[in-house]
């Protein structure tokens, strides 16, 4: 079976311990009800806040999982397994998922600590989905946070991704377009990603179009023919003074031309006066290459006359912050008609116990204006409080969704409508305050009480760092 076939059905996509542990669990008749959350510990100094990203994905994944015969087959012959009962293989060969799943609405803003997912199931089905969620969640939450500052840092310039080509591999290429549209971006090269996501795609040419013909006024005129109403014209091959002035003076009409190189700020300022001076004021330059949001957000400071970005290696790869620091934690296991909270006190990485809920509250910001995002409050799962907003809710029942799939148009809406509500001195970037994230009093009390019974006498000298 190939590579494309077994992605397919990435029942396999996990780290070999989670199935040892599921193993465990089934040989030992540890049936519990165990409840994970998924969530970044600590927000890294690069940002303010980040995109939920990779709900979505990680239904259809939860949705759909089943081990095959081909699967079983390759576990059985495993050296790991060797002592393992012929009953857990017969185990997997039945196995779905039948949990039940919170999570916060895909495009939502979210910060520390706050879960993005929580998945309460039987403990082995709960252990064996944690990698896939890890990484799906990680990686599309990356991309769709890249692209909001990017977007933010374009103002109201449109931002294009075109990152496919540089990503890590094909499927990448296609979550960081689904993920970069959530952040808000406009469209996407990737053909698929407009196939499969509704996405709109965008694409102009290549160096190779221009070269391909006898000269660049031909390759144009070429272009131009072929798609009249559409074409983006590459000018910079050889000379983009020279090739805006032959594009210029085709006397057609021309949707857009693109600067893909070199010192960006005077270029595009010389190529607008020369489209301008030939009466194409509504033609549109494009620039890409090698762009980022702080490279953007100087050259629209310094007025640069660009109308559309396109960011491809920066965006597809969240370069600068290529990995969050998401985890999937354990917080409450239910045995014998009790609740457990759970948590542990390793250095450094204490997090709170028991199921929770993220209350937001929001405050006025004068008549008829959209209320802004005040603060959050980490708190117990079953607290109340009417002034705030909650933001999990519950997506999926016994491993069936509650509700229909959402469009990833929807979900772009609702992460720029987030943003929107997001006071500005968070969306900077660089040197931005952090939001605050409070804990009540009651997940305060069941961290000391977790402490208290772990670690007895020793709880007021080893209290860890959150």
């Amino acid at each position: 079976m190939g590579a494309a076939e077994e992605l397919s059905n990435p029942a396999l996509l996990v780290d070999l311990y989670e199935l040892t542990m599921a193993a465990g669990y089934f040989e030992r008749h540890v049936d519990c009800r165990a409840t994970f959350e998924l969530f970044v510990r600590h927000l890294p100094p690069e940002r303010s806040f980040l995109v939920a990203a990779g709900v979505e994905s990680s239904l259809d994944y939860l949705e759909s999982l089943h081990f095959t015969e081909e699967h079983v087959r390759f576990l059985r012959a495993h050296p790991a397994f060797r002592t393992v009962s012929d009953a857990f293989f017969d185990y997997l060969r039945r196995f779905r998922f039948t949990g039940t799943v919170a999570a916060v609405d895909e495009g939502a803003v979210i910060f520390e600590e706050e879960p993005i997912l929580q998945v309460s199931a039987p403990i082995a089905e709960a252990q064996v989905v944690e990698t896939y969620l890890l990484s799906v969640v990680n990686f599309e939450t990356l991309v769709a946070t890249k692209a909001a500052r990017v977007v933010h840092a374009a103002g109201g310039a449109g931002v294009l991704e075109f990152g496919t080509r540089r990503a890590q591999g094909p499927e990448a290429g296609l979550r960081a377009a689904r993920a970069a549209y959530i952040g808000g971006c406009a469209g996407t090269s990737n053909v698929m990603a407009g196939q499969l996501y509704g996405i709109p795609i965008a694409g102009t040419a290549a160096h190779s179009w221009t070269q391909a013909f006898r000269s660049e006024r031909e390759s144009f005129e070429a272009l131009l023919d072929t798609f009249p109403d559409s074409a983006i014209l590459l000018i910079d091959t050889y000379d983009p003074l020279a090739g805006a002035e032959t594009a210029a003076s085709l006397g057609r009409k021309i949707a857009g031309v693109r600067l893909d190189s070199g010192e960006l700020l005077e270029k595009s300022r010389q190529v607008r006066q020369i489209l301008d001076r030939h009466g194409l004021g509504k033609t549109q330059i494009v620039a890409s290459g090698d762009l980022n949001e702080f490279r953007i957000a100087e050259l629209v400071r310094q007025g640069a006359p660009i109308d559309v970005w396109g960011v491809g290696t920066e965006l597809a790869t969240s370069r600068d912050l290529p990995a969050l620091g998401v985890v999937y934690k354990l917080v409450e296991i239910e045995r014998d008609g009790r609740s457990e909270p759970k948590t542990k006190f390793s250095e450094q990485k204490v997090y709170s116990p028991g199921r929770k809920q993220v209350f937001r509250f929001s405050e006025s910001t004068g008549m008829g204006a959209l209320s802004k995002y005040h603060h959050d409050l980490l708190a117990r799962f079953d607290e109340a409080y009417p002034e705030a907003e909650p933001m999990l809710r519950t997506v999926l029942r016994d491993g069936h969704r509650l509700d229909r799939a959402q469009p990833t148009a929807e979900i772009r809406a609702r992460a720029l409508s987030n943003l929107r509500r997001l006071p500005d001195k968070y969306l900077a970037l660089d040197g931005a305050p952090r939001y605050p994230v409070l804990k009540s009093a009651v997940l305060d009390q069941m961290l000391e009480a977790a402490r208290e019974k772990y670690l007895g006498a020793s709880a007021g000298s080893a209290s860890g760092k959150r």
